[in-house]
This record gives C-alpha cells, sequence and structure tokens, in this order.
C-alpha cells in the first residue's frame, strides 16, 4: 500500500528547535503567526476565486488541476504524492473530475498499462480564470502597501515558496497556482 512520505513524528518542540539559524523563540512564532495569518487571507481569495469561476469544486480537487496544469500530465501516482494523499484518494478525485470533464485519462504510449491524468479544455480555462480573479484581488491588496514593503514582500515570498518547493507561478495570464 502507497504511503505519502512524511516526516517522522518527534517529541513536540517549539518551532525554533526546527528552524535554522540563530532565531530566537518570539521571532520564529511570530513569523510562523504571520505566514498562518497571511495563509488564511489567501485561502479566503483562493474560494472566493474559485466560486466565481466554478461552484461545484472543492479546494483540494482545483488544486489537482492546478498541479496538473503547472506541471503537466502525470499517473496517478506521482500526482498523489504532489498532493500528499494515497493514489485511492487521488483516483476518487480524478474520477469526479473526469465527470465534469475538467480531466482526461490516457494511457502512457510507453506503457500501456500507466494511465497519464492530463487536463482537458475545460479544466485549463476554470484554472486560468480562477487564476485571473485571485490575481485581481491580491492586485487590489498589494495596491494599498507603500513600494518599500510590497518589495520585501517578494524576496520573502519567493524565498518561502522555493523553500516549500513551489514552482515558481509566470506572469499575468499565464500564471499557474491556487
Amino acid at each position: 500500500m502507497y504511503m505519502p512520505k512524511r516526516a517522522p513524528i518527534a517529541a513536540p518542540s517549539s518551532p525554533v528547535d526546527d528552524a535554522p539559524g540563530d532565531m530566537a523563540d518570539g521571532a520564529a512564532d511570530e513569523v510562523v503567526t504571520a505566514v498562518l495569518t497571511a495563509s488564511r487571507l489567501l485561502v479566503a481569495v483562493s474560494a472566493r476565486s474559485l466560486a466565481s469561476a466554478e461552484d461545484t469544486l472543492t479546494l483540494p480537487q482545483f488544486r489537482m488541476l492546478v498541479v496538473l496544469d503547472s506541471r503537466g500530465a502525470m499517473n496517478i501516482s506521482r500526482l498523489g504524492e504532489h498532493l500528499d494523499v494515497i493514489p485511492s484518494t487521488a483516483m476518487r478525485m480524478v474520477d469526479r473530475l473526469a465527470a465534469a470533464d475538467m480531466v482526461d485519462r490516457k494511457p502512457n504510449p510507453t506503457n500501456r498499462r500507466e494511465i497519464f491524468i492530463s487536463l482537458t479544455d475545460a479544466g485549463r480555462r476554470v484554472v486560468h480564470e480562477a487564476t485571473e480573479r485571485r490575481r485581481a484581488e491580491i492586485a487590489r491588496i498589494v495596491g494599498t502597501m507603500s513600494p518599500d514593503q510590497r518589495a520585501g514582500l517578494v524576496a520573502t515570498l519567493q524565498a518561502f515558496t522555493e523553500a516549500g518547493g513551489e514552482p515558481l507561478a509566470h506572469g499575468p495570464r499565464t500564471d499557474v497556482g491556487w
């Protein structure tokens, strides 16, 4: 049975125990709290943009569409790894998205026993429409910040997403991400 890779469970520790460098407890906790608060805002923006584009999709289903849009067609095991779910969970999501004509399943041309999952035009349209709505709302929020705050935010978010292994989104009308 496939199990996603997860960090080993360790004894409870403070955020500083796992943080590199000399960050003090309070500073690490302040960063974690700031990121959690920002993530709440970003999830709210994402949920609103998704509801405007397609009201029947869940955020996990949309995340699957985004992974396929940003990383291309892949087999169910690899897709499950990207989503941190077991293949049977990923397959149930694929079944629902295939029924909605947002993903397609095709045999791998080099190994017919393997099935590749890819986006349909409808799935790609949903990803891009939701992304454009999210881009507009984020632009509105960022527009209220000073130029210095925006510059600092860019560098910080680039470092954060690189540390998390997320591919870089591209410019207007070509970026993907949820």
